[in-house]
Order: structure tokens, then sequence, then C-alpha cells
């Protein structure tokens, strides 16, 4: 793909990339302009444009910075809140911005990215703050860590099963296992991985 660009463009998509990668979220066409050393907003938007036509960054004009690499050594997930209580996690409206996320964890195929809230994890690493990332899935195996709703609240925990029920545990003993009747329960997506805020 980069051999289809001109070297304006690769110079273009070389500031978005480092931009992305040092403060988590594209730039807005005025900040582009500025470290493009161009006199308007206008041609930061010219170039985004031609750079969306050849493939190498897709635009979404209904949010601000929105602008999303689609080069092979670069993906971003959407942030779509955090993973305390009560987000519809399908609603695009929740998502907060995109983050770029690293090789290592892009082969495990997520989907989107949880801010976590609370510490019931942290024996298994995850930390109050940090960003999960989730791939979406209905199902998981006993011992997974999932990302769980019951009712309104979406809570991340290890899935278990006691007396033919599932039973989500925290990894800190604070806390105690939440049990739920099967039919309380709804499987929102598999922990594979995370990014330390």
């Amino acid at each position: 793909m980069s051999r289809e660009l001109t070297m304006r463009q690769q110079h273009v998509l070389d500031v978005l990339r480092d931009f992305i990668e040092e403060n988590g979220i594209a730039p807005t066409h005025a900040e582009l302009a500025r470290l493009l050393d161009v006199s308007s907003t206008k041609a930061a938007a010219d170039h985004l444009k031609a750079l969306a036509k050849k493939g190498a960054i897709r635009l979404h004009s209904e949010k601000t910075r929105g602008i999303q690499i689609l080069a092979s050594e670069v993906d971003e997930l959407p942030l779509l809140g955090s993973v305390a209580a009560g987000l519809p996690i399908e609603a695009v409206e929740n998502i907060e911005r995109y983050v770029t996320i690293p090789e290592i964890l892009r082969r495990k195929k997520p989907t989107f990215l949880l801010r976590v809230r609370g510490d019931s994890m942290k024996d298994a690493g995850i930390l109050d703050g940090d960003l999960i990332a989730v791939r979406k899935s209905q199902t998981a195996d006993i011992g997974q860590i999932v990302v769980a709703r019951i009712e309104d609240e979406v809570t991340v925990k290890r899935l278990g099963k006691e007396n033919g029920n599932p039973v989500l545990y925290p990894e800190n003993s604070d806390f105690q296992p939440i049990e739920v009747a099967p039919d309380q329960l709804i499987i929102e997506g598999q922990f594979v991985g995370l990014i330390r805020a």
C-alpha cells in the first residue's frame, strides 16, 4: 500500500502515526495543519482525503479526531468506556476514542477496549485504570477471564461454575465471587490482554 503513496502522502501518514502513538488519539485538523506546517485546516483535510482515497486511513466524519490508520503496521481499537457499570457495549455513541494497540496484542484479535475501574482483578495483573483488550464473544470456557453483563452492570471476572450455575470469580481476596443464574449472565467478550494506561 505504501508504494502507492507519494513521498508527501507517506510523510503525512508518518506524522499521523507518530502523533497517534505518542498521544493515543488522532490529531484534529488544526493540530495536523500545524504538524505539517501548512497554512489551513482545509489543506490538512485535503491530505487526509487523499490518504483515505488510497486506503491508508479511514475517516470517521461524525467524530472529532476521527482518523483511523488502516496500514498494516498500526491498528486501532475503539475504547468503549469503563468496565464498571451499565454501558451498552454495542452502542457506537459510547466510543470515547480510538487507541493504537501494539503488534503483540493485535495478534490476539481483540475487538474493543474497556477501561478498568476498581481492583477486584489485581492478582491477575489487571489494575485500576488499565485498558483491557476484549475479543467480542457470547461464549467462554470455564477459567477464562471475561467481560460479563448481569442486568445493567458490566464486570470483568474469571468465569467459573458451581452446582451447575455460572460464578464470576474476582482475583482479589477482598472481593466475593458473584453467583449468577444462567439466564441472567450475558458474556460480552473474552479478555485477551491489556494496555497499562
